[in-house]
């Protein structure tokens, strides 16, 4: 009779396995999709208070998905955002399998289980909040975790946080300390990225035109949230701008 103790430490290996395997790929995604949106369940901003105080995890994502999104954004933190881990919990117990972006301010090795054991495919780091040496201890943690990264910068000198070997490199166009929001902000930096980098597009999108222009200045990824959220179905709200591209 196999020893109980043992069963119970091959079962614990088996689990974590899972729990550290590789989660359904952002960066895959973008490069895959047509329109490369990232649709974003947010229902609170720190500039605009409540956007949708409403709006239900176990229905707006999975509408997202079933909208051609090609990944989707949830926000997890809850004093500024209105967020909370357990919604990317419920997406995924609605029915979502498209890869999900835990959207938070990272800034402990702590956070970035949490995303895992929540369900999300991938998080976001901000240079902003990081320095390059946290930041590239943080990003190689999530790799560990089966986590992709999505690193987010706004200025040039920030561009050099690039090098760390982000899966994804975003360019956030709202700037953080104002809450001011320039799409050009993408246009600038797009071409003083690394030449293979997948560019996605943070923030102020709000026009199929715009999401042309930037396909055409090298972005794979276009992150869309209040544009959507502040309708009354953000599913059809996505189901139309994609047919507007």
């Amino acid at each position: 009779m196999q020893d109980i103790l043992q069963q119970i430490i091959a079962t614990k290996h088996e689990e974590l396995e899972v729990f550290c395997a590789k989660k359904p790929s952002l960066r895959e995604a973008l490069l895959q999709s047509e329109t490369g949106i990232i649709a974003e369940f947010k229902r609170r901003s720190p500039s605009k208070g409540w956007i949708k105080e409403e709006g239900r995890a176990d229905i707006i994502p999975l509408s997202y998905q079933q909208n051609d999104a090609a990944a989707l954004s949830i926000l997890t933190d809850e004093h500024y955002f209105g967020g909370c881990d357990d919604f990317i919990r419920q997406a995924r117990q609605s029915g979502v399998t498209l890869p999900i972006l835990y959207k938070n301010f990272v800034i402990d090795e702590a956070q970035l289980y949490a995303a895992a054991l929540c369900g999300a495919s991938a998080v976001l780091l901000i240079a902003a909040c990081l320095s390059k040496v946290d930041c590239k201890r943080l990003l190689d943690k999530a790799h560990t975790l089966g986590l992709e990264v999505l690193l987010e910068m706004h200025s040039e000198p920030e561009l050099e946080y690039a090098d760390l070997g982000p899966d994804l490199c975003g360019i956030n166009n709202r700037n953080l300390g104002s809450f001011v929001t320039d799409v050009e902000n993408s246009f600038r930096l797009a071409e003083l990225l690394p030449e293979d980098a997948v560019k996605v597009s943070e923030s102020g999108i709000s026009n199929p035109d715009t999401v042309r222009a930037l396909r055409q200045a090298g972005f794979r990824g276009f992150l869309i949230g209040e544009n959507f959220m502040k309708t009354p179905d953000p599913g059809q709200a996505l189901n139309e701008f994609i047919s507007q591209l």
